[in-house]
C-alpha cells in the first residue's frame, strides 16, 4: 500500500467518509457474496459519488483489517488529512469554544469513543499531544463511527504550550481530576470551555494539570473510584452544553 494512502474499516467509517470526503476514498472492499440491505446501501453510495468496489473474500479482508472487525468492509483511503490548528477552529466558530483535550490516552478505542463523544456534544475540536497518544488509527476511526470526519483531531507537540495559548484566548481550561474540591456542576461553564481529561488510573500529568484555569471532579457515588475517559468526558462536555442551554 502506497504512503500517502491508509486503510479504514467497519460501515459507519467507511459510510462516514463517502459522505464527507468522497474524494479520499480510493477503493472499497466488500466482503463476496453479502447482499444484505446495508451492503447494498453502501455500495448504491459508493457508486453514486464514483468509487470503485472489489468484491474479495473474508481471508483478505481480516488481512487488511489485521484482526479488527471489520464487518466486511475495508476501505483504502487518503492518509493526507487537512492540516488544522487550534487557531484555524477557534477563528472559524460562531459559538464560544467548547473542547476537549486529552492527554494520555493511549488506546484507539478510547479515542475513538472519544470522538464520538465529542461530536454528540458539539465540540468545536479534539485535541491530544504528539508523544503519549495512540494517534487516529484505523481502530480509532471505525470506533468513532464516523466522527474521525466530523470533529477536527489536532496533534500538537507540546500540551502545556497549547493550553496556555488557549486560555490565552479567552477559554476557560478545566481539568478533571478525583482530588479537585469542586464537582463539575458547581463550576460555571456558558462561556468558552476546554475539557482536559486523562486517562483512567493514571490522570492528567501534573504539568498538564498545574497549566489548567481550574480542577473539577466528577462526584462518585457507588464502589468505582474511576470512570472510562469517553465516559468520562460525555458528562463534562453535556454538562457544558446543559449550563449553555443549547
Amino acid at each position: 500500500m502506497a504512503e500517502d494512502t491508509r486503510l479504514i474499516h467497519g460501515f459507519h467509517a467507511v459510510t462516514a467518509k463517502l459522505r464527507q470526503n468522497p474524494e479520499g476514498v480510493g477503493e472499497i472492499y466488500l466482503a463476496a457474496g453479502r447482499q444484505d440491505s446495508r451492503m447494498r446501501d453502501l455500495v448504491q453510495l459508493a457508486e453514486s459519488r464514483g468509487v470503485r468496489i472489489v468484491s474479495v473474500d473474508a481471508t483478505r479482508l481480516d488481512g487488511m483489517a489485521k484482526g479488527e472487525r471489520h464487518q466486511g468492509v475495508v476501505a483504502k483511503v487518503s492518509a493526507r488529512q487537512k492540516y488544522l490548528t487550534v487557531d484555524d477552529v477557534l477563528d472559524g466558530l460562531a459559538e464560544p469554544a467548547l473542547l476537549l483535550v486529552l492527554d494520555g490516552v493511549t488506546d484507539p478505542h478510547n479515542l475513538g469513543a472519544c470522538l464520538r463523544v465529542a461530536d454528540a456534544a458539539g465540540a468545536h475540536a479534539v485535541i491530544a499531544p504528539k508523544d503519549r497518544a495512540c494517534g487516529l488509527n484505523a481502530t480509532a476511526i471505525k470506533v468513532a463511527s464516523g466522527a474521525a470526519d466530523t470533529v477536527p483531531y489536532i496533534v500538537v507537540t507540546n500540551l502545556a504550550r497549547s493550553l496556555r495559548e488557549i486560555k490565552e484566548r479567552g477559554i476557560w481550561t478545566l481539568g478533571a481530576a478525583g482530588e479537585a474540591k469542586k464537582d463539575l456542576f458547581a463550576i460555571e461553564q456558558k462561556g468558552a470551555t476546554a475539557w482536559v481529561l486523562g486517562a483512567e488510573g493514571e490522570g492528567l500529568r501534573r504539568l498538564t494539570r498545574d497549566t489548567c484555569d481550574e480542577l473539577a471532579r466528577i462526584p462518585m457515588y457507588g464502589s468505582v473510584e474511576s470512570l472510562n475517559v469517553s465516559v468520562a468526558s460525555g458528562i463534562c462536555l453535556f454538562e457544558a452544553r446543559r449550563q449553555r442551554g443549547k
